[in-house]
């Protein structure tokens, strides 16, 4: 039988050169996405180049945290799973709100892939040994590391708030791979280092997604992005693809993979434990695994992880 893999936006750029190189290696993957279209077309591709089961696609909003249970649900009656690759991720160049009423960037970025991983954790325990990868962002450096609420003061800034969410992943990326250390799964952040994508063609090129003093250097900032982002994705998708298959990377856990496919140092911003704190308090407050008693006390890791 051949290993399970799952990943998120799946259906274009990254994440189907993701699912593609899974597909290659002989993973049977499941690629998560909002177009039907789409993800047919994803399949088409990753079945050209499968070499043991047949790919399949499943449609879910990643934007709305009902959406999210109901794809772990799915998900989870297909038995033990040996990667996900959490490669959603999404840039909006003003302030929108999900329809749970939450901040879009830090929705999508962040609490969707903590959700997921976390309803999915039992089914990556029956896989192990199995890796979980979340794919993160240079514009962590230029966020703000404040997590008391959702959506920090100041103004809204569609790059910094992105960097923002993707900080927030990576605290928790890190956090999960000390609670799960020994249990056999172990997790990787990945950095894409950028590439030409829906996303960046289509938020990157506006001044609003800065703050107003690169706003005033904007015509150097462009072009930095320009170059930043003007790689194909097949490229930007090694460091994940590495993350879940490298045999090299066997038995640790942690590690920032970047964009050489190679493990780098992490920011050191996400390594602070008061940024984990926070960012666990408010993912715990604003995306629950359930309305039990358990969420009510703040319990809500799986019995077998180590309290």
């Amino acid at each position: 039988m051949s290993q399970r893999a799952v990943v998120t936006a799946g259906t274009g750029g990254i994440g189907l050169e993701t699912a593609k190189g899974l597909a290659a290696r002989g993973f049977a993957v499941t690629v998560v996405g909002r177009s039907a279209e789409r993800g047919t077309s994803a399949v088409e591709e990753i079945a050209a180049v499968a070499t043991a089961a047949a790919p399949r696609f499943v449609a879910a909003d990643l934007a709305s945290l009902d959406e999210v249970r109901a794809l772990a649900a799915h998900l989870a009656a297909d038995g033990p799973l040996n990667v996900l690759v959490n490669n959603v991720g999404a840039m909006f160049a003003d302030r929108q709100h999900t329809v749970d009423r939450v901040e879009a960037s830090f929705a999508v970025n962040h609490l969707s892939p903590y959700l997921l991983t976390e309803l999915l954790l039992d089914q990556l325990q029956a896989g192990a040994p199995s890796r979980i990868v979340n794919v993160t962002s240079g514009a962590i450096r230029v966020a703000k590391r404040s997590f008391d609420a959702v959506e920090p003061p100041g103004g809204y800034y569609g790059f910094h708030w992105y960097g923002r969410a993707k900080l927030a992943g990576l605290a928790y990326t890190l956090h999960l791979a000390e609670r799960l250390r020994g249990t056999g799964i172990t997790v990787f952040a990945a950095d894409p280092g950028g590439a030409a994508t829906d996303m960046t063609n289509g938020t990157m090129t506006s001044p609003k997604i800065v703050s107003p003093p690169l706003r005033l250097l904007w015509p150097l900032v462009r072009r930095t992005f320009e170059r930043s982002t003007a790689g194909p994705a097949s490229v930007a998708a090694q460091p994940s693809i590495a993350a879940a298959t490298d045999a090299s990377l066997d038995g640790q856990t942690g590690l920032l993979i970047g964009p050489q496919a190679r493990p780098v140092p992490v920011f050191r911003g996400a390594a602070d434990p008061q940024i984990a704190e926070n960012v666990l308090k408010l993912s715990r407050q604003l995306a629950p695994l359930h309305g039990g008693p358990d969420v009510q006390r703040g319990r809500t890791r799986p019995p077998y992880v180590p309290e």
